[in-house]
């Protein structure tokens, strides 16, 4: 504005040429025009009107053409409102406005805008006014905050008054009860429908705690509630009031804290409770019906399987007796041969279904699940013949897992042999393991803990499944091949041994695509020892003189095997055909170098239980359990005891030999170094 000034030309404006100005004016416009704060000059008879670059902006469009134009000329428009201060400043009195409300018009159109000003007169040297001076702020936007905030006060003012209404409202007309309590839990009012749904009346309970009216099985509850309630907004809870009449009724409470007391609303449940638990009753018997046809489902298709397998044994014993009585000892042979094979193959339907039951024994060790694909390479491609490519993927660093070998081997044998027979055409089988993750996420997708989890995967080129077929592969005795071709036990008997593993199963499938089967087996956090398989053993060992071996098992048949292969390697046996004759055989000076016992035992105790208590008496004693599952009184997390072991029923003769005469030995081995 001072170069507007200086560049202005003044000679036709009412306040003459810049060389004429008096001291009083100069010295003025000096201030006016060094001050950020918006000012402003009217000068002489026509008020010459003078202004600095802050008071421009107030001008909006007119400016500059305001500049020594005549004061009444540019404010026309609120000329009626200003006239009265300006006449009072010229006649030498200083006024001040606050938040004088003017219509202007300064961008074309006319706005209310609201100003905070000062007029003070200015005297020439001889003290005559000759001028007045104007410092102002424009307030519009504050007065309009200030009318917003009182409007919005006034809302807010009529909105309380309506919510009380609403809440004075609710509190007598609701159905659902209404209580405020401090926060020691002291009732300080209850509505009406308190009464109704209670029987309590406002002057039987005003004054007095909360906790005379809970059932005292939900004080606990009650109180932890009452805790949340005193800084911030209780979630749904749940509790039982007793009623005046007696009995309780069931109440569903939320509540919030406002102004030191707490303000909560209960909502009367009773006969939804009662009705959830008819409703719990009938889904438990639904759940019954379900397990019972399942059972029957299991156990017609078990019984189905197990028929054929015993015609094969009792009829091939049937024609050795004939054959022995006839003199023609060439056939028994291969009759003995068909009725070995038959039991085997029920030995091994019942390990599928000990697996699908997740109670089959099993003996987990530190494992490289890729080197165990690696080695069964050549027995995969093998099995499933030249049409077949099989591809093993180990993956580099793989972590180790606790499980149990040959079910882990028997496992992904199953499963290529189900993805061969997926490939009638030819394929690709990839079998390949992997290092995973399990965050939160993925575990709860996958139905497993969080952790790393090694998996092992086989993945065929062939038919695929839908997804009906996928979500009943795990059933038992479920199948899509045809009958005769499959127990429908394979997939049952993987599912089981992953879940008893501490891991988990998932497949992938789609129609056309292929398949994928993954077990999921947990890390084991160790080194796994290179593990060299010893030779097979070329004759069965011999016992030494004097070693004794203790049978308890409540089967007379099984005694009586276990007692013939003993004596015929040389060792003495005693029998027990329950736990309380076979612990006091334990509990005398009778030498016993190893207890061979069955699990499930008559007595009043397990076979567990007596070698524990027989350990009392012999604390080197050697143990071996025979079982056909593994129960939790024996194993605990898969592991025994130093000088326990198992083996499952039925067991060959050679295993049994070796097994008893290696824990033999490490009892002798361990006798010697104490004496040493």
């Amino acid at each position: 504005m001072g170069a507007r000034m200086r560049a202005h030309d003044w000679s036709r404006s009412p306040l003459g040429p810049l060389e004429a100005w008096p001291a009083p004016l100069r010295m003025t416009v000096s201030l006016m025009l060094n001050s950020a704060f918006p000012m402003f000059i009217a000068w002489g008879q026509e008020l010459g009107f003078i202004y600095n670059d802050a008071y421009a902006e107030i001008l909006g469009n007119k400016h500059p053409a305001a500049l020594g134009c005549p004061f009444g000329v540019i404010w026309s428009e609120i000329w009626s409102d200003i006239n009265p201060l300006i006449q009072r400043a010229m006649a030498g009195e200083a006024t001040f406005s606050a938040d004088l409300p003017l219509r202007m018009m300064r961008r074309g159109q006319y706005e209310d805008t609201w100003f905070t000003f000062s007029y003070s007169p200015v005297r020439e040297e001889d003290g005559r006014v000759a001028g007045m001076f104007c410092c102002c702020v424009e307030t519009t936007a504050g007065v309009r905050s200030q009318a917003e905030l009182a409007e919005l006060n006034i809302d807010l003012e009529r909105q309380v008054a309506e919510r009380s209404r609403e809440r004075d409202r609710l509190w007598r007309n609701t159905q659902d009860i209404q209580v405020i309590i401090d926060g020691a839990g002291v009732f300080h009012a209850v509505n009406p429908a308190f009464t109704a749904i209670l029987g309590w009346t406002p002057e039987d309970v005003i004054g007095r705690p909360v906790f005379d009216f809970v059932l005292p099985d939900d004080e606990a509850l009650t109180s932890r509630a009452l805790e949340h309630a005193r800084v911030e907004s209780l979630p749904v809870v749940e509790n039982r009031y007793r009623h005046k009449q007696g009995g309780f009724r069931w109440i569903s409470w939320v509540a919030a804290p406002e102004a030191e007391l707490i303000y909560a609303s209960g909502r009367h449940i009773t006969a939804e409770k009662e009705q959830a638990e008819a409703l719990s009753r009938t889904e438990e018997a639904l759940r019954q019906a379900q397990k019972m046809e399942a059972v029957g489902q299991l156990t017609g298709g078990l019984a189905h399987d197990f028929n054929n397998l015993l015609a094969g044994i009792s009829g091939s014993l049937e024609l050795m007796q004939t054959r022995m009585q006839q003199g023609r000892l060439t056939d028994v042979d291969r009759y003995m041969t068909a009725a070995q094979g038959a039991a085997k193959r029920a030995a091994a339907l019942t390990h599928r279904l000990l697996a699908f039951s997740r109670r089959q024994t099993l003996d987990p060790k530190p494992t490289d699940v890729s080197r165990l694909a690696m080695g069964m390479h050549e027995l995969i491609q093998r099995t499933v013949g030249p049409g077949i490519l099989v591809e093993v993927v180990g993956a580099t660093g793989a972590w180790p897992a606790l499980v149990d070998p040959p079910q882990l081997e028997n496992a992904l044998l199953n499963l290529c042999i189900n993805a061969r027979d997926a490939m009638p055409d030819g394929g690709t089988i990839t079998i390949e393991t992997a290092n995973k993750w399990m965050d939160e996420r993925a575990a709860r997708q996958h139905d497993m803990p969080e952790g790393q989890y090694l998996s092992l995967a086989v993945t065929d080129t062939g038919t695929g499944m839908s997804p009906e077929v996928v979500a009943r592969a795990f059933d038992p005795f479920f199948t899509t091949k045809p009958i005769g071709e499959g127990t429908g036990l394979g997939l049952s008997m993987i599912y089981g041994f992953a879940q008893q593993s501490g891991g988990q199963v998932r497949i992938y499938s789609e129609v056309g695509q292929g398949t994928t089967v993954c077990i999921y087996l947990p890390r084991y956090y160790g080194v796994v020892e290179d593990d060299t398989a010893g030779e097979q053993i070329a004759e069965l060992p011999r016992s030494e003189a004097g070693e004794t071996v203790l049978i308890v098992d409540d089967e007379p048949t099984v005694r009586m095997l276990i007692t013939d292969i003993l004596e015929d390697l040389g060792y003495a046996a005693i029998e027990a055909g329950d736990s309380a004759t076979g612990l006091k055989v334990l509990q005398s000076d009778v030498r016993i170098d190893l207890l061979v016992t069955d699990v499930g035992l008559p007595g009043g105790m397990n076979g567990r239980q007596m070698a524990d208590a027989a350990r009392n008496h012999r604390p080197d004693l050697k143990v071996l359990f025979i079982t056909g599952y593994a129960e939790n009184a024996i194993l605990s997390n898969g592991t025994l005891p130093p000088g326990m072991a198992v083996l499952t029923k039925p067991f060959a003769i050679d295993n049994m030999a070796a097994r008893i005469r290696s824990m033999i030995e490490a009892g002798l081995e361990a006798r010697l170094q104490r004496r040493s």
